[in-house]
């Protein structure tokens, strides 16, 4: 794995990449989440596609201030690497955020999407979600005394150990990679504004991958209504970080998928 640089209206930005020679999958991260949270998925994933995980703005190596944290950034972002590294249409995969991203690519420029997966994300408006986030990143106990610490916090297993290497080494313990309320301005649309409208304008085959215990089976039946080219896929014994919960069964969901585009 290389890191790949480049610059965006002036926002410094950067973006795993996994090599291989197949087909080009690119993996969009979720909020206060980083690119090597994809390392399990890319693993198995770059011995038959050429996969790209970028980490987005206002995280990690990239630029941890930008001026502008629009959704219209995150898919200029994202449209970016598509254009300048592989240079044909890729099979866009995103979590939460990072899923809510994606199919706003699919929908603004189908040109470079050829496969969709939205993984724990909706083009549902979802008031209140700042809150909710605030109150989850002021939990957090930092400073981390260690990474053993870490990990208990988000639960061990795959998913603590993700979150955990995903944090940086201060003076005094480990803290998150990113700045509180970039995260917070990053979710302003979200809150706010609806998109069905671009999720119907969606014309490439799309997966959508729920976990059972994410609720709301009234959204999604309303996204499958809503977009024709659209199936989902619905996790067992997974939370929010489903790709970190339940590797196995989002492993078996992606790679059915991928055959199904022919790639």
């Amino acid at each position: 794995m290389i890191w790949r640089v480049r610059f965006r209206g002036g926002v410094r930005l950067e973006c795993a990449d996994w090599g291989g020679g197949g087909p080009p999958v690119v993996l969009l991260h979720g909020l206060a989440g980083y690119a090597l949270e994809w390392s399990q998925t890319a693993a198995w994933l770059s011995r038959t596609h050429r996969v790209l995980a970028p980490e987005q703005r206002g995280h990690g190596r990239s630029e941890r201030r930008p001026g502008d944290v629009s959704r219209a950034a995150f898919v200029d972002d994202a449209a970016l690497w598509i254009e300048d590294i592989v240079s044909a249409p890729a099979v866009v995969v995103g979590q939460s955020l990072g899923g809510h991203t994606a199919f706003l690519l699919a929908a603004r420029r189908p040109e470079l999407v050829r496969g969709l997966v939205v993984a724990e994300a909706t083009p549902e408006p979802d008031p209140g979600v700042r809150d909710q986030v605030g109150r989850w990143l002021d939990a957090w106990p930092v400073p981390f005394a260690d990474t053993a610490a870490a990990e208990r916090h988000f639960g061990g297993g795959l998913r603590g150990r993700a979150w955990a290497q995903g944090l940086e080494r201060r003076g005094d313990g480990l803290g998150p990679a990113f700045e509180r309320g970039v995260m917070l301005a990053a979710l302003d649309e979200l809150e706010s504004c609806g998109f069905w409208d671009e999720w119907a304008q969606v014309r490439c085959p799309v997966l959508v991958v729920r976990a059972l215990s994410s609720g709301a089976p009234d959204i999604s039946a309303r996204m499958l209504a809503a977009n024709p080219n659209a199936k989902l896929v619905e996790m067992q014994d997974a939370g929010h970080d489903l790709h970190l919960d339940q590797p196995e069964q989002w492993r078996s969901a992606l790679a059915g998928f991928l055959r199904e585009v022919g790639g």
